[in-house]
């Protein structure tokens, strides 16, 4: 779904940006360029980085399998 129409930018982009190391919402802006023009998507694309950074860190603390 797009977060932000201004920059075309996905729920998807966010995590992605995530998932390549933005561990903090202006990290995942320098990235996307998600929230920078008009600011009405900063809510919504703040919360999803949030959710996917706490994802990532759980994913990161789950021990491997031998």
């Amino acid at each position: 779904m797009y977060v932000c129409l201004c920059k075309a930018v996905t729920d998807q982009d966010i995590r992605r940006a995530v998932a390549r190391g933005a561990r903090t919402f202006e990290a995942v802006q320098a990235q996307t360029g998600c929230s920078t023009c008009c600011g009405c998507c900063e809510g919504e694309a703040r919360e999803l980085a949030e959710v996917a950074v706490a994802s990532e860190r759980r994913a990161a603390a789950l021990p491997v399998a031998a």
